[in-house]
């Protein structure tokens, strides 16, 4: 179902481009963004940085306005603070003193992964030293809590006019693992869909999300490397009509991963993506009215 022209809403930390009458389909794309803020402080290039970025996602999924979703789309750079990680999932060990909040460190965290990146691609050291209680705290509360509340809005108010909500969270991954990821240093599939093993959203959207790649095209699998991490088990309860289901895209469908330039192959995965959207949207409007 089409929709009229897109309507950007500015802020620091994220964009918002709302649809003029949005479904009960929302997406956001948390780890795009480009933008280090001043007190990044890192000892590499800011090429070297940008490795960790989900390159073009929010391009790939630009055309939800239009068909009635909203995408939210983060501006800073996932390696200065990573939305898609609890405020708990940090290394103290990157901390200067003692941090004076809970801490439960993942395995990213371990690989240089969590909520603050200690480390690109597993191996190159970000930081010469290590960051004041000052700096982290400032950057949960500039970066992560503004994307948060305004993805948590997006659900809620989907969720409120229709009854229920089908959230997608939209990354893209390198074409291979390496020796400090789960899969080890093996090529990857080109989508990998992660419910959390069918505890984040109906096992219907799964299966819905798939078949629609599928007829496109793709090998699709389920859960493996990528099973989903804190942005959709934090906003998921399907029992409540609470859906959320995390899509990863191999980026060498659509870019060079050494020059991250656009391939010719980017055309087509847009497209693709748009009748995804489509697709999930007409999905998302029948089940909200059943």
């Amino acid at each position: 179902m089409s929709r009229a022209a897109a309507h950007p809403a500015a802020h620091p930390a994220y964009d918002l481009h709302q649809p003029d009458e949005a479904g009960p389909l929302v997406l956001d794309s948390p780890h795009s963004g480009s933008w280090f803020p001043e007190d990044m402080g890192s000892l590499l290039s800011t090429e070297t940085l940008l490795r960790g970025r989900d390159a073009y996602i929010d391009e790939l999924y630009g055309a939800a306005p239009e068909q009635g979703a909203p995408l939210l789309a983060a501006r800073f750079s996932r390696v200065y603070i990573d939305p898609n990680r609890a405020p708990e999932d940090l290394d103290p060990a990157m901390v200067e003193g003692t941090w004076p909040h809970p801490t439960q460190a993942g395995p990213k965290t371990g690989r240089g992964v969590g909520l603050i990146w200690s480390r690109i691609e597993g191996r190159q050291a970000i930081y010469d030293r290590k960051l004041t209680v000052a700096e982290v705290e400032a950057r949960i509360e500039s970066c992560w809590r503004p994307y948060h509340t305004a993805l948590k809005g997006l659900l809620d108010d989907a969720h409120r006019r229709h009854g229920a909500v089908w959230h997608i969270d939209c990354h893209s991954m390198p074409s291979q693992g390496d020796p400090t990821t789960e899969d080890g240093p093996v090529a990857r599939p080109e989508i990998i869909l992660g419910d959390r093993d069918g505890t984040t959203c109906d096992p219907a959207l799964t299966r819905r999300v798939a078949e629609i790649f599928e007829a496109l095209g793709y090998e699709v699998v389920l859960n493996w490397p990528y099973k989903g991490v804190e942005l959709v088990r934090r906003y998921s309860a399907p029992a409540e009509g609470r859906h959320s289901l995390q899509i990863e895209i191999n980026r060498a469908l659509y870019c060079d991963e050494a020059s991250f330039e656009r391939s010719p192959g980017f055309a087509k995965v847009r497209a693709d993506c748009t009748t995804l959207i489509a697709e999930l949207g007409d999905f998302a409007r029948r089940r909200a009215a059943a």
